[in-house]
Parts: structure tokens; C-alpha cells; sequence
């Protein structure tokens, strides 16, 4: 398949970036190429914005911010929802352009671009639940609570869903009355630069910026602007690292969305075949090609089943589909990039040197000479110290695991920096409860697909992030809490 610019259909200017309501080129005039994982090649150039693009973007949203936040919040949830309804009518343009730009199957960039739809109507819901509270005191004093937006805030957001994190990016700060810039990942941005053009002539202006460029460059200056008091970022740990040193020297709010090694615990007394489908799911596979936090990337299974479970979990495996996202007989598309396409490929060699066995994939598939694609890989004999079992690969790749008994599970399960999610699989209700009080995960799921109903919050423990998103706790984070006491 050759990939041009013309077949992404793109309606954003080109070689523009939205700043505050207006279509700009960058002050630097420096372009970036933006590469499909796909073929290699150029689907656009996109500005590689400044901290100069940045102040031209602040500038605009600081005069738009009063008067947004003024307003209703039933006006805020009634432009949002018309902005969700806009993405809706362009899904399926919106969702060939993900595929592209992201490598990612056309059937999961539909689904990416119907949550960042719903992501903006869910918030939209939630508005009028950023009110303040009254408190029990003494005669003659009245307490009370109010919540205001920050004003301008900054999101950072990751490759995997272009989309879908861009939609749910703004979706909180704008229900909670603030003005947002936004930066998406340096190799996908064009999802969101077309979520900007959608927004004109229902955002007012200056309500929202959408600026593209590197990590090192317009990312790091959102996070270093003392003017921007509020930061969301979505990506690695190192990255978020970076981000929080940022905050701390202007004493930002900061919550970070960062990565997971989660483990799916697969006790004694399961359906096996089931097991293997919720480990097949759990890894987001046929979404992303394991380009996930939340996928359970370390199987952990009891040693009685554990090698009739890998015969039919590779089984399962090498029945996917594996090649260009716009054949809907694939189901699985690409990784980001070269670079990462090897790092993930180094991970499996290394695996391997330490002393794991390759029991599936690991390599380029057949007669895909071009674009950045893999096998899904599965590994067994991981040893719980190993750097498979320890590192994020964020890549297809399965490290599995023996156990005897459940307290060696929870302590494998638990031995890593991370905690993000994990996941729970037995036939006993009490059994999967004791395992559950015990996993060290921001996220726990038993028995059950790895699907989080509207509402649900999202976030890590330990090295995996810090707040909460896509919940009520996420809309009132993007709001200061001033108390009120007042003598009568």
C-alpha cells in the first residue's frame, strides 16, 4: 500500500498549528515530518512549535479563560457535546487518518475516535459536579467551599490513541472552565490538529490551542511555563520525570499518567481457554499492538496448568492477523517507529540471552518488508528478576511466569516499580478477593474484561503516576478549592 496525503483526506491548514483559535505557521518556521508506521512514508509536515508558538498560545488562552470559565456550566457541556457530535459525523476520515498516522488497526480507530467522543460527553455530564460544599460549624459562622479553574492549563499526550487521549485530554479541563493548550505526541499529531479544526465555531476562540512539535522542545516548555499552573501528562516514566521536576519549580499542580507492567494472575481452577482469550484481550493486541500501559504484558501461572496454558494461549496467538491497518482482514497493525520496532525487538533478544524461552513470534512477519511490524511474541521461563519481567517494553511481547501459591504470586506480582493494573482469574469468588486486597495496582480486575465503565477511575500507584483521570476525581483536579468563612 502506498500512503499519500491526499488518501488521509487531512483538512487541518497545512503545515499549521491552531493557536488560539487562529491557524498559524511557527515562529521558528522549523517542520517536522510526521511518518506513517505503516510504509515510512510522509503522510505531512506539521510546525515543530517553540516556547515562542507557546507564548502566542498562553497569551490568547488567558484572554479567553475569564470569560469561558464565567459562563454556565451548562453552556460548557452544550458546546462540548456539539464538539462530540462533530467528531462523530467525521469518524470514519478521523478514523483512516489514525490508522495511518498510528499504525493501529481501522477497527480500534474507530473505537478510539467514538471514546473521544464519548470522553467529551461523559465530562460534559460531570460539570455541574464542580461546585463547592458547605461545612457543620458553630452559630453565627457559615463555612463554605468554591471551586474556580486554574485559568490556562497544559496536556501532554501519548502516541498509542492519538484520539482518543486528545478527546479525553481537553474533555475535563474544559467542563471545569479552563482554557487548554495542547500538545500531542511528536508522531502523532494529526488527529489532533483535525480535533481543532472540529472545535472552530464552537470553542470560542483562544478556548483551545493544539500545538505540535517535539517532547524536548514545546513539550518541555509547557511544563516549565510558571504561567501555566496546571499540568496533565500521558507517557513514559522518564518523560514524566522530567515533567514533575518541571512543575516542582513552579509548585504545579501535576498528575501523570504513566506506564505499567501489569500482571494477569491465572490461578488453578480456571477455563483455560478463557484464560487464554482474557490474556489475548488483556494485552491490546489487535488495538495497539501491546503499545499499552494497561497491558498485562506478565502472565503469571500456576505451575500445575502451566504448560497446557501456553499451548493454548500460542494457540490463540498465531491466529492473529498481523499487517496493513486499512485491510480489515488484519488485526493487528504496527509499532511507532524504527527505533522502537528494535528496542522492542532488543527486549526479546535479551530475554532469551538471560535465559527465557521464545515459544511464539518475536519477528518481522512474512512479506512485510516495509513498516514497522512484529509478531506478537510469547516467552516462557521468565525468571521474576529478569529485565523482561522487571522493564516496560510497551510492545506485543508476553513474559510468562510460574507460581506454586498465592502468596508467591502477589509477591511476583508486586516486585516491580510499577503499578498501574493487574487482573485476577479464578473460579473462587473469596480466593480472587484475598489476591485482589494485596496487588499493589491503581487498578484491579476479576474475572472480567479489561473495559472500565464510564466513570471508573483511572490511575497508577507507585512509579505508574499520580492522579486520577476519566472520572469525577479528574474534573475536580482541574479546579482550585478556596474556603469561605463567613462571621453573621
Amino acid at each position: 500500500m502506498t500512503t499519500t496525503k491526499s488518501m488521509i483526506d487531512l483538512h487541518a491548514p497545512a503545515e499549521k498549528i491552531f493557536v488560539a483559535g487562529r491557524w498559524e505557521s511557527g515562529v521558528t518556521g522549523a517542520l517536522m515530518n510526521v511518518e506513517s508506521p505503516v510504509d515510512e512514508s510522509v503522510l505531512a509536515r506539521v510546525p515543530s512549535a517553540s516556547a515562542a508558538d507557546l507564548d502566542r498560545a498562553y497569551t490568547g488562552a488567558a484572554a479567553a479563560a475569564e470569560a469561558w470559565g464565567s459562563i454556565s456550566w451548562v453552556q460548557r457541556a452544550k458546546l462540548m457535546r456539539e464538539l462530540a457530535e462533530r467528531v462523530r459525523e467525521s469518524a470514519e476520515r478521523l478514523a483512516v487518518i489514525e490508522a495511518l498516522d498510528s499504525g493501529n488497526p481501522i477497527a480500534a480507530c474507530r473505537d478510539d475516535v467514538e471514546a473521544a467522543a464519548e470522553g467529551l460527553n461523559h465530562m460534559a455530564g460531570l460539570a455541574g459536579e464542580a461546585g463547592g460544599r458547605t461545612i457543620p460549624s458553630r452559630s453565627g459562622t457559615l463555612v463554605y467551599t468554591r471551586r474556580r479553574p486554574f485559568g490556562v492549563v497544559g496536556r501532554i499526550t501519548a502516541y498509542n490513541h492519538p484520539l482518543r487521549f486528545a478527546g479525553k485530554a481537553i474533555a475535563a479541563p474544559l467542563a471545569a472552565g479552563n482554557a487548554v493548550i495542547l500538545k500531542p505526541a511528536d508522531q502523532t499529531p494529526l488527529t489532533s490538529l483535525e480535533l481543532a479544526r472540529l472545535s472552530e465555531g464552537i470553542l470560542p476562540p483562544g478556548v483551545l490551542s493544539v500545538l505540535s512539535g517535539t517532547g524536548a522542545g514545546v513539550g518541555s516548555a509547557i511544563a516549565g511555563d510558571p504561567r501555566i499552573r496546571r499540568i496533565g501528562f500521558t507517557g513514559s516514566v522518564e518523560a514524566g520525570r522530567a515533567v514533575l521536576s518541571a512543575g516542582a519549580r513552579g509548585i504545579k499542580s501535576v498528575s501523570l499518567e504513566l506506564g505499567g507492567k501489569n500482571p494477569i494472575i491465572i490461578c488453578d481452577d480456571v477455563d483455560l481457554e478463557a484464560a487464554a482469550l482474557a490474556t489475548v484481550r488483556g494485552m491490546n493486541l489487535t488495538s495497539s499492538n501491546g503499545q499499552s500501559c494497561q497491558s498485562n504484558s506478565r502472565v503469571l501461572v500456576q505451575d500445575s496448568i502451566h504448560e497446557e496454558f501456553i499451548d493454548i494461549l500460542v494457540e490463540h496467538i498465531s491466529r492473529l492477523r498481523v499487517g496493513d491497518p486499512l485491510d480489515p482482514e488484519k488485526n493487528v497493525g504496527t509499532l511507532i517507529s524504527a527505533p522502537h520496532l528494535e528496542r522492542v525487538m532488543g527486549y526479546i533478544r535479551r530475554a532469551v540471552e538471560e535465559g527465557a524461552v521464545l515459544r511464539h513470534g518475536g519477528g518481522r512477519p512474512a512479506g512485510q518488508e516495509r513498516g514497522y511490524f512484529i509478531e506478537p511474541a510469547v516467552l516462557s521461563d521468565v525468571a521474576p528478576g529478569s529485565t523482561l519481567a522487571k522493564e516496560e517494553v510497551f510492545g506485543p511481547v508476553l513474559a510468562i511466569m510460574r507460581w506454586r501459591n498465592d502468596d508467591e504470586a502477589i509477591q511476583i506480582a508486586n516486585d516491580t516499580e510499577f503499578g498501574l493494573a493487574a487482573n485476577v482469574l479464578t473460579a473462587s469468588f473469596d480466593r480472587a478477593h484475598r489476591i485482589a486486597d494485596r496487588l499493589e495496582a491503581g487498578v484491579v480486575w476479576i474475572n472480567g474484561p479489561t473495559e472500565r465503565p464510564p466513570g471508573t477511575p483511572f490511575g497508577g500507584l507507585k512509579n505508574s503516576g499520580l492522579g486520577k483521570e476519566q472520572s469525577l476525581e479528574e474534573l475536580l483536579s482541574y479546579t482550585q478549592e478556596t474556603a469561605v468563612l463567613a462571621a453573621y
